[in-house]
């Protein structure tokens, strides 16, 4: 299957990724869903965009925890940068991620549509300014604005939210000018991102499946079906490719 892989992709003129919490599995972050997911030990109504209103210290307390103390150790791993190589060799238009960690940029790459946003820029709620991570401190809960003392957000999608119009436009643009759509790392539960896939394969393109396990794709869409550990495969796809 992966010399299959390898035919569809080095004949490829447009190859997008699409990636999700998988990929980023090996790297110390877990999924948020599943029986070791966040949500069987956090609340996930801390990142509901009403509660986080309405209660902005518990939010920040829970999701600083999560995503700063925690997360901030991650590093990108060899699926993460093997990506980014592909882009440098010309393999590889684009990454679509809903992913949140910023780990394809630390990557490599270039070319990085995040679906639900990026955890490593803060947003003000009332003058609308954007932060990088390291320009405000996460010491005093909850964060402020320095310019106008409204309540600051991390510039992620909260439940409540819609996906950022950029994102979702250039995402959809790249599933449909694919001709190889490389799906790595995602169950294909959580709406509306896990449509992406099925718009490149409604406008041609071949589905290459990476995954540990069946998928929502894996009977319907797949053409290629690669299982096994995002590292471990996308290793042997790098290798391999002319």
């Amino acid at each position: 299957m992966i010399y299959e892989a390898l035919g569809m992709l080095n004949r490829s003129k447009y190859t997008t990724a699409f990636t999700g919490a998988g990929i980023s599995v090996e790297s110390g972050i877990p999924p948020f869903r599943g029986e070791d997911g966040l949500w069987s030990k956090y609340d996930p109504i801390v990142l509901d965009i009403d509660y986080f209103h309405a209660n902005p210290l518990k939010s920040w307390e829970m999701i600083k925890e999560i995503f700063y103390d925690f997360f901030g150790k991650a590093r990108p791993n060899s699926a993460h940068k093997a990506l980014a190589s592909m882009e440098q060799r010309g393999f590889l238009k684009n990454v679509i991620t809903q992913n949140i960690d910023n780990l394809h940029q630390e990557a490599g790459s270039t070319e990085v549509f995040e679906f639900h946003g990026n955890s490593h820029q803060l947003l003000c709620t009332g003058c609308k300014r954007y932060f990088g991570l390291g320009e405000l401190s996460l010491e005093t809960l909850p964060v402020v604005c320095p310019d106008c003392n409204s309540l600051i957000k991390p510039d992620f999608i909260f439940f409540g939210e819609g996906i950022p119009p950029v994102a979702y436009r250039k995402s959809i643009e790249a599933a449909e000018k694919a001709d190889v759509f490389l799906v790595i790392g995602t169950t294909g539960e959580i709406m509306p991102a896990s449509q992406i896939p099925y718009h490149a394969k409604s406008s041609g393109a071949k589905i290459i499946e990476i995954n540990p396990n069946p998928s929502n794709y894996t009977h319907t869409i797949t053409d290629v079906f690669l299982q096994g550990k995002a590292t471990e495969v996308m290793g042997d796809i790098l290798a391999a490719l002319v």
